[in-house]
């Protein structure tokens, strides 16, 4: 597997696998369309801000991204193809994602997760911190805030 900077022709795929992604988790048809535009990644995006594709057998089966903030850096995004999960990808590309942070020079990563990508991170090593509430349909919904410290290094505490 290769890691390469994504191009901004790469925006359309790029959106197509976060939306794939997202609908893995059996969230209801209404509240992936309210995600949508949250979803759709843009030629804009991609050529302001480190993104990067996972390419393996020439086709693109995840991506990353990193958003300055305030504070430094945050993982924007980090989606693999569902056909392509629990192979190692996400675990790669969270790897990739510390090193470019820290090379950038944070001393932590933020992440904001979906509640069910919440135990992935805590696996890399993340730290839960807090939590953002957004509602959806009239309901709260609790988002983990997490913290990985990139003073540290990145080993995931068990298999993932």
């Amino acid at each position: 597997m290769q890691i390469i900077r994504a191009r901004k022709g790469d925006a359309s795929t790029l959106s197509a696998i976060a939306w794939a992604a997202k609908g893995l988790w059996g969230y209801p048809p209404q509240w992936m369309e309210q995600w949508r535009s949250q979803l759709a990644i843009t030629p804009e995006f991609v050529s302001k801000n480190p993104t990067f594709t996972a390419i393996l057998d020439r086709q693109i089966v995840g991506f990353h991204a990193l958003l300055p903030t305030p504070d430094g850096w945050r993982l924007e995004h980090l989606w693999v193809l569902p056909e392509r999960t629990r192979q190692g990808i996400g675990r790669i590309l969270f790897l990739h994602a510390t090193g470019e942070a820290r090379a950038r020079g944070a001393s932590s990563l933020t992440i904001e997760a979906d509640p069910h990508a919440e135990p992935f991170y805590q696996q890399m090593g993340a730290t839960r911190i807090g939590s953002t509430t957004s509602a959806i349909d009239g309901l709260a919904r609790e988002l983990p805030l997490l913290i990985f410290d990139l003073t540290k290094s990145a080993r995931p505490s068990h298999d993932c």
